[in-house]
């Protein structure tokens, strides 16, 4: 995404607090192939670090090779490769050698002073087994010595022109490496570079597709939406949603199977949908109704599941800030997930609104208004574009740390990822 200048913080963190917060964000973003469905993903701890603080890069590197350690690649890039940038230092001292072999690539930044050092490093690294990626490549910027061992070469979409890119395309020719448009943010731009033999793409191209303004939600689909707007409202209208639920077979059978679940441990026999829904409760009921909507969705117009993973990722990010920022957790689960559902649906967020009895405030932030209930949202938005400075002052606000914040990022797509897997996507 394109980099976006900082502001000054408004409060001064100390160096321990930099150490032990900045260092471990563990952001990401997804790499497509042509039928749009997730190859990799870009783990994400460089970028934003010079904007927050002037620190020391290899530290944060070896801070987040940590991170893939602890978290797990099967959370962080799962049944995917993990692009993980390398420093200098990452290379040459083999930080690296601790990664998977099967499911790592090692992204040289075009940062990377290409001497002797590194390339006998990439040689040995690349004998072992890891494929090698050179980021933001440009001819005759020091990189040129790596590309006999590359496998990936990412090609910056929008920095370059169309020209510069035919020509940079061109002296690539022949050689045995995938070429990567990185930075491609729109449907358009997807389709031109798919045009012009790129494989892979990275962007958040799919989460503002072409909105199509007529579209309208499928007939099947709409009783899931009358659900969203039932579940919306306090207090529910206990019959309407009972009626909406029993309409809808697979939505019956998922209500049944979580009553019967371990984490309800409830004993009997259940009569009645009435019965179930009041044993399990609105909190877990309204996280049932969002999971099956999206999964729904996502299957009917044949989204990737990168995109519903995203929906529930938010949803369920923005639940868990919501204590903290003093909101509805309800109403912030469902920020987080609509926030996904204009890509999903390819209809505009005002329409999807107009369907949906939210507050006034929650609607605004789907707008992209700032209200009384932004708070987490925003902060979550922050994070995914990497506007660390952002991110501490939004932290400094709620008076947690930024290691707190991670975990909360990483818990929220923890569960999103098992919801997905569960859903058989």
């Amino acid at each position: 995404m394109p980099a976006i200048a900082p502001a000054a913080p408004d409060f001064a963190p100390t160096a321990d607090s930099v150490l032990a917060a900045f260092t471990h964000y563990v952001g990401r973003q997804p790499i497509l192939d042509v039928t749009q469905q997730v190859f990799g993903y870009e783990l994400l701890f460089r970028q934003g670090l010079d904007n927050s603080f002037s620190g020391n890069p290899d530290q944060a590197t070896r801070q987040m090779i940590d991170n893939v350690l602890l978290f797990g690649l099967d959370t962080l890039a799962p049944s995917a490769k993990a692009f993980i940038n390398c420093t200098r230092e990452a290379l040459v001292d083999r930080l690296v050698t601790s990664l998977p072999v099967d499911l790592t690539v090692l992204e040289v930044l075009e940062t990377v002073n290409v001497d002797d050092a590194v390339l006998e490093a990439c040689i040995d690294l690349k004998s072992m087994g890891y494929r090698i990626a050179l980021d933001d490549y440009l001819p005759d910027h020091g990189a040129d010595r790596l590309i006999h061992l590359a496998d990936y070469i990412k090609l910056d979409f929008r920095s370059c022109s169309p020209a510069e890119l035919g020509i940079i395309r061109e002296t690539l020719q022949g050689l045995p490496v995938q070429l990567i448009a990185e930075k491609v943010e729109t449907e358009e731009e997807f389709k031109l570079a798919r045009s012009e033999g790129y494989s892979l793409f990275q962007g958040y191209f799919f989460s503002r597709p072409t909105i199509l303004q007529q579209r309208e939600i499928p007939p099947s689909h709409m009783l899931y939406v009358q659900l969203l707007s039932a579940i919306s409202q306090s207090p529910w209208d206990q019959r309407e949603v009972e009626r909406l639920v029993m309409a809808e077979a697979s939505l019956c059978y998922r209500v049944l199977r979580l009553v019967n679940s371990p984490t309800l441990a409830i004993r009997g026999q259940i009569t009645s949908i009435r019965q179930a829904l009041l044993m399990i409760g609105e909190d877990e009921f309204r996280k049932l109704v969002c999971v099956a909507s999206a999964t729904s969705f996502g299957k009917r117009f044949n989204m990737s599941s990168e995109l519903i993973l995203l929906a529930l990722h938010r949803a369920r990010f923005c639940e868990l800030l919501a204590p903290i920022a003093q909101q509805l957790q309800g109403e912030q689960y469902l920020i987080g997930l609509l926030s996904a559902f204009d890509a999903i649906l390819q209809i505009p967020t005002s329409q999807i609104l107009e369907l949906l009895p939210l507050r006034p405030a929650a609607a605004g932030v789907l707008l992209g208004h700032e209200t009384s209930a932004s708070l987490p949202f925003r902060l979550l938005q922050c994070y995914e574009q990497r506007q660390w400075v952002q991110c501490a002052r939004i932290c400094h606000k709620l008076r947690i740390s930024e290691t707190e914040l991670t975990s909360i990022y990483i818990n929220a797509l923890q569960w999103a990822t098992k919801e997905i897997r569960d859903a058989g996507m």
